[in-house]
């Protein structure tokens, strides 16, 4: 591919904001036609572009997951803030924002309750294993299996008496989260407390981020656990759609 037109073509696509046919890109462009139309089966094929209707294309998910990459945590976060400081007054607890990467998962940012009278447990910043944090899981459930067979694959250290180290109870519960589009840890990293977590996503292409609420087990029943996952699912899509528009800015 000659870099000079493909990024002629993807700036056509995505100015246009719409799917646009071939004829379209072609004049828009001034290619030749042979050259264009190769050069958009090569992209649709890479998923720079994506073809929800044969001959009519969108700029692609992996472009678009990309670009959210690139993204700093800074911009990342004031973008996410008002819809998590929502949830958190909502649930009444401690809600997180997670990032995957270099093969890991870190709580990045956290917005707990504005009811100073209201106990909340606070999940801290940083790292969190993959095997056993419900922000974790649930980005390691939605990504591709050679990812999930590194984890289980690798060490599993144990935290409590709670922690999975089995692979084949953690491919399972991969498997669940996957069919309830939310994750759970309890009591799994630390005794007392339980979270739950919901990817992140955008298109269909895994999970670059997610959102999370972590709270004490007394309150965190499993009733209450499926109520707050559904909420964090819906909190999800907000924040994926806030990162979306911040991104074109």
């Amino acid at each position: 591919m000659h870099l000079d037109r493909v990024m002629s073509i993807l700036e056509t696509v995505a100015i246009a904001g719409r799917a646009v046919t071939a004829p379209e890109v072609q004049a828009a462009t001034g290619l030749p036609r042979p050259t264009c139309y190769r050069l958009l089966q090569s992209m649709a094929e890479q998923r720079l572009l994506d073809e929800p209707d044969p001959g009519r294309y969108l700029v692609g998910e992996r472009l678009v997951r990309l670009a959210l990459m690139g993204q700093s945590d800074v911009d990342v976060c004031q973008a996410a803030a008002p819809a998590l400081r929502a949830a958190a007054d909502r649930f009444g607890e401690a809600v997180f924002l997670s990032r995957y990467r270099n093969k890991g998962v870190e709580i990045i940012h956290v917005e707990t309750p504005g009811d100073a009278t209201r106990s909340y447990v606070h999940p801290g910043l940083g790292v969190r294993p993959m095997h056993a944090c419900s922000c974790s899981k649930v980005i390691a459930a939605f990504a591709e299996d050679g990812f999930r067979d590194e984890i289980l694959a690798g060490p599993m250290r144990s935290y409590t008496p709670n922690t999975k180290q089995d692979p084949e109870a953690l491919r399972a519960e991969f498997a669940l989260i996957r069919q309830e589009g939310f994750a759970e840890c309890v009591e799994e990293i630390e005794l007392g407390v339980s979270s739950v977590a919901a990817p992140v996503r955008v298109g269909n292409i895994g999970a670059t981020f997610s959102v999370g609420a972590t709270g004490p087990v007394r309150r965190f029943t499993p009733s209450r656990r499926a109520e707050i996952g559904a909420g964090l699912c819906l909190l999800a899509g907000q924040v994926a759609q806030a990162l979306q528009i911040h991104g074109r800015h």
